[in-house]
């Protein structure tokens, strides 16, 4: 799929690109030997004589693996990463994100932990976020941290603050997830958000193996050494692009540099293997990726005991509501014996709309309502085809720009949907490729409906807006948003949390809770 996709487009000068097969290179490469730069790489594993509790960042990426520690990666795939090794509960990951945080403002802030009182913080969630981590995120941020105040929110809606657009769709491709959401005015629409199980490091991976196919001289490199592992994301952010008009086999050259070895220096040829691992966003089957959901929509939580407004709550209550307004017009229809066969129809035939009108309120969590015990056998046969249907659909591997189409798509109004095909933010450091927004705005511009191609005067892609990195741009968005006046009523203060607990994010979020 991804030869084909590459050798049907024509350059930008009409010609069709020349087919590079990976055998050309190979031959080459098998011959090439590295050629040792000095004897000490100037690297060095991090020092762990005086055995320290823990360590961060680049400090932990670089123990030797000799030493007697453990690796902790408390977020995965964009949400808490939950496992059932060590580690893996719920209070162990939170813990670490509290010593890495902690870790980070003394170290590169230089604020004492016992001074967090006196300041305040904005969280950035994901789109589609879990409320019970969010709640316990907040609880550890003011309860245990001890900071005096903060502002939860979304990621989506803060990118749009950072790059001065009121509406666009966000497109964020990270590292091991991509998600994808319309936000109009400050406000995100829940049936446009979606999770990719898939980001940049999937696309360094596939570089791997597409080097490997072309003969990698370097013969030693492992996925499972986290050296090996900088190596390769250094080489694709070094190599990796997106323009069609860059062919044929060149030559490139790399160093490796690792603690207690020697400095060497390889030199290689590549040809479309630059170009095929980026467009693998395009065609996630070529990650190869198994056992796990691809596409994640937004689901109703499981509700929480603390909550007493919680989604369940309200869908009860509408339910009983429902059930009250039906029983008074069964009573009023049984006094006209005339119509009371039309009037029994019209309400079984009213079953399938009001199922729809739920769903289309609670977003794509449509097929979770509960419903009724006398409601109809149809509508529960219906809902179950509902479920096995968005069962089907996140079990799919959605392509970047089919992801966006589909979110888009998704969008209540035409005049919405005009404004998002018009306006695409991607944001996030995987799609940070040479040429990636003229791709990208090509793919989409083939494949949007006709009916809105011909109306849309131009697709606008941003990929750096206001020239900023493009990895920042949510954190730029979180502080504009503590400077807005309107965020003086979003706070939520420390005694407040003490005393009424999660209430206060349904009271004071800035989207629906």
């Amino acid at each position: 799929m991804v030869d084909q996709a590459i050798w049907s487009k024509k350059m930008s000068n009409g010609t069709r690109r020349i087919p590079v097969s990976p055998e050309q290179a190979r031959s080459y490469n098998k011959q090439m030997r590295p050629a040792i730069l000095d004897h000490c790489s100037g690297n060095k594993w991090t020092n762990t004589s005086h055995h320290p509790e823990f360590l961060v960042g680049e400090e932990a990426l670089y123990v030797n693996p000799l030493d007697c520690y453990n690796i902790h990666w408390p977020i995965r795939r964009g949400q808490l990463n939950i496992h059932p090794g060590p580690g893996g509960s719920l209070t162990a990951v939170l813990a670490d994100i509290e010593v890495i945080w902690s870790h980070a403002i003394q170290k590169y802030l230089e604020i004492p932990l016992k001074d967090l009182k006196y300041y305040r913080c904005i969280l950035l969630i994901p789109d589609i976020y879990n409320k019970q981590h969010v709640k316990e995120l907040v609880n550890m941020i003011l309860m245990k941290m001890g900071f005096s105040g903060i502002v939860v929110h979304q990621e989506s809606v803060c990118a749009t603050f950072g790059s001065g657009l009121s509406s666009t769709c966000i497109v964020d491709v990270g590292d091991q997830k991509t998600s994808v959401c319309c936000v109009e005015d400050g406000v995100s629409h829940r049936n446009t958000r979606l999770c990719l199980a898939y980001g940049g490091s999937d696309v360094s991976r596939c570089f791997y193996w597409l080097m490997q196919r072309a003969g990698f001289p370097y013969r030693e490199c492992q996925l499972t050494n986290k050296m090996d592992c900088l190596l390769l994301q250094h080489l694709k952010e070094t190599f990796c692009h997106l323009d069609q008009d860059i062919s044929g086999l060149q030559d490139h050259e790399f160093q490796i540099r690792h603690p207690d070895s020697p400095a060497l220096l390889y030199q290689f040829r590549l040809g479309d293997e630059k170009l095929q691992a980026p467009m693998a966003l395009f065609y996630p089957a070529t990650f190869g990726i198994v056992g796990q959901k691809m596409t994640t929509l937004q689901h109703r939580s499981q509700g929480d005991p603390e909550d007493p407004h919680d989604e369940h709550y309200l869908l009860a209550t509408q339910s009983k509501q429902e059930q009250s307004a039906k029983a008074t017009a069964d009573r009023k229809s049984a006094s006209k014996p005339i119509g009371f066969e039309g009037d029994l129809r019209g309400q079984s035939s009213d079953l399938p709309e009001r199922l729809h009108a739920q769903e289309v309120d609670l977003g794509s969590s449509q097929g979770d309502c509960l419903m009724a015990g006398n409601e109809s056998e149809e509508a529960l046969t219906a809902l179950m085809s509902r479920k096995t249907a968005i069962s089907l659909f996140e079990g799919k591997a959605l392509g970047l720009d089919k992801a966006i189409l589909h979110s888009i798509d998704c969008c209540s109004s035409d005049d919405t949907k005009k404004k998002m095909y018009s306006s695409i933010l991607v944001v996030g450091g995987g799609l940070m490729f040479h040429k990636a927004q003229e791709f990208l705005q090509h793919r989409i511009l083939n494949k949007m409906p006709p009916s809105f191609r011909r109306i849309i005067e131009n697709v606008d892609v941003i990929t750096r807006p206001k020239d900023m990195d493009p990895r920042l741009i949510a954190w730029k968005g979180g502080a504009v948003l503590a400077c807005l006046d309107t965020t003086q009523e979003l706070w939520i203060y420390q005694r407040e949390w003490q005393r009424f607990g999660v209430r206060m994010l349904r009271e004071r979020a800035a989207f629906v809770w």
